[in-house]
């Protein structure tokens, strides 16, 4: 099972200079609930800016260089052994906009914050056909002022 999670506000705005651009606890709280004893796909960048190797994830950065990561990280340098080595894991894409948009046609889930505000970005999320997934609403939050809200998107 594939899965894609992110945050992202009214225009796809994911991020800038390698961060978030919203402090969102009950976000990072979904984050972790949906994520944690799963396999973490994710970019180098987006493993970067993580900081450190999260507990009781396994983690896979897909990166076309050789990257020094440590020793609990598999890289792979294509998308086809990615999804090979991935086949039957439940699988939460990470991030960042590069390696959802090589995914967001392949996946079956997307569990997607939709922040209800716009901020200047540098990384966006890429489009897809809302057609193609039954939505369902999780809940809704608000944090530091800014409302959202946890959508799941099931591809029919």
């Amino acid at each position: 099972m594939i899965n894609i999670i992110a945050a992202i506000g009214k225009n796809n705005e994911l991020g800038k200079n390698n961060d978030l651009i919203w402090h969102l606890p009950n976000d990072l709280k979904f984050f972790k609930e949906k994520t944690t004893g799963k396999t973490i796909l994710m970019g180098y960048n987006t493993f970067l800016s993580l900081g450190r190797v999260l507990p009781n994830r396994k983690h896979i950065v897909l990166s076309f260089d050789k990257v020094d990561l440590p020793s609990e990280v598999v890289q792979f340098n294509n998308l086809e052994d990615a999804l090979e080595y991935i086949k039957g894991d439940d699988v939460f894409i990470i991030g960042g906009a590069s390696i959802y948009k090589q995914f967001i046609d392949k996946a079956d889930r997307l569990y997607l914050t939709l922040v209800d505000d716009s901020k200047e970005a540098d990384v966006f999320f890429p489009k897809f056909d809302e057609k193609k997934y039954n939505k369902k609403i999780l809940g809704n939050n608000s944090d530091n002022g800014i409302n959202y809200s946890f959508v799941l998107y099931e591809r029919k």
